[in-house]
């Protein structure tokens, strides 16, 4: 598996054509207590760059992109009945869809995890 970062703070695991989206650990550090989430439903088209779901903390409501394009193949129910998951365990637990890849050219413009931490560093 390899996980991939974008600009914006998410996060992408990629497995195959499946790939696991949420966002990072300084992303939730930034936005505070989470209090919902509103995640894609399953079939939704997202494009690269997209609006794909919402994240609101007692700071204030953030979009979370679409690391790259595909389907939404599952959501993460847990998050609906506890969205502290994501400040508990922002890069395991608290993941937010799945989805399946359409286009495995995108993710050459992605991060790796030592390029993101150095990015973060520059914050």
């Amino acid at each position: 598996m390899s996980r991939y970062f974008t600009e914006e703070h998410e996060w992408i695991d990629v497995e195959g054509d499946t790939a696991t989206v949420g966002i990072t650990d300084y992303a939730q550090e930034q936005l505070g207590d989470i209090v919902f989430v509103e995640l894609p439903d399953v079939g939704t088209l997202v494009e690269q760059g997209g609006d794909a779901a919402v994240v609101e903390s007692v700071k204030a409501a953030s979009d979370v992109y679409a690391p790259i394009s595909g389907e939404v193949t599952e959501a993460n129910g847990a998050l609906e009945d506890d969205p502290a998951l994501v400040n508990t365990s922002p890069e395991e637990d608290g993941w937010f869809f799945k989805l399946t890849i359409s286009d495995k050219s995108e993710l050459e413009g992605l991060m790796d995890e030592k390029t993101y931490g150095v990015f973060v560093e520059g914050l």
